[in-house]
């Protein structure tokens, strides 16, 4: 399903570059690699599963789909592009740009309260009374196979810098893009491992998988990191995740912040927080890290002004 969705995204998706730096190597005491997808259409790489699922499901008329932003830019982009309805759940505290940009794609939006509402309930409700076609953020196969064509660019690129072994560290919300890249690593570079990332007091995937189980966290909003905050790890992702990835990992938001402020300056790269995860954690939590390179997915750009200036702020 990955290299079908690789098929169908070829003529539209951007490969993104692979980007390292002296300077970050030094902090991290080990060559540093970052897959840059907030580059990608819509500015994270939540463009390759929307595609993939449009151009996947047959006789589409419009879709509906659940998201703090990113999904929401990427399955309203790929419905443009294919000439259909879209409209899209968004929590009424995401970033104002990412709500904004999404209209501006085309789509309608509606705004629900992430503390007390059930966006999964009020996605199937609005699904079932528009006959519009689910499109969930992770816990849907041809995402799930469009997000690991991340992992396919992955394996080309690191093997262009003479890398075949390397911790691979991912930004995780519900699994969708670790578990995809996962799968497709564990096909063409089953010499690295793929580890998830998380925001403290928001690593459910970090718990789930050193527990054997599911388990959710307490509350569903209060990080910074918007682009990754989910209950728990979805159904379809968890067991993918069990077998093919390594365990979690944990930052802090002050972690978050100075790595967008570090990958401004070295890399001239635009990072959000949740995007930012898997490189703080290469450079703030190295003794967790095994090997001499690690590769870090930097899965997004999607950020208001002002959190970026806090951010720019912490730089040294």
């Amino acid at each position: 399903m990955i290299r079908a969705a690789e098929q169908r995204l070829q003529p539209v998706v951007r490969k993104t570059p692979m980007l390292n730096s002296p300077f970050l190597d030094e902090i991290a005491g080990r060559q540093v690699l970052v897959k840059a997808e907030c580059l990608q259409h819509t500015g994270s790489f939540k463009f390759r599963g929307g595609y993939s699922a449009l151009s996947g499901l047959p006789d589409i008329k419009g879709v509906i789909a659940y998201s703090s932003g990113n999904h929401a830019q990427g399955v309203a982009l790929a419905a443009q592009m294919h000439g259909v309805e879209a409209v899209i759940i968004m929590p009424g505290d995401a970033p104002v740009s990412k709500i904004e940009n999404t209209k501006a794609l085309g789509a309608k939006v509606v705004l629900y309260n992430r503390a007390t509402e059930d966006r999964d309930a009020l996605g199937a409700e609005l699904a079932d009374q528009s006959n519009l076609t689910l499109v969930k953020p992770f816990d849907e196969p041809l995402v799930i196979a469009g997000q690991g064509t991340t992992g396919l660019e992955i394996a080309t690129q690191a093997a262009e810098f003479s890398v075949a072994e390397a911790q691979v560290l991912v930004p995780c919300g519900g699994g969708g893009l670790a578990s995809g890249i996962s799968l497709a690593l564990a096909a063409e570079a089953p010499a690295m491992l793929v580890r998830p990332v998380e925001p403290a007091e928001f690593d459910d995937a970090a718990r789930s998988l050193a527990l054997g189980e599911r388990v959710s966290n307490t509350r569903l909003s209060g990080s910074i990191c918007d682009a990754i905050i989910t209950q728990s790890p979805g159904e379809i992702t968890f067991p993918i995740m069990q077998k093919h990835c390594g365990s979690g990992l944990v930052v802090s938001e002050d972690e978050c912040l100075k790595t967008m402020a570090l990958a401004f300056s070295y890399l001239k790269i635009i990072i959000e927080p949740g995007g930012a995860v898997a490189l703080a954690a290469a450079l703030f939590h190295s003794d967790e890290i095994e090997g001499d390179t690690v590769i870090c997915v930097a899965t997004g750009g999607n950020v208001d002004a002002d959190m970026f200036a806090r951010a720019l702020a912490k730089h040294p």
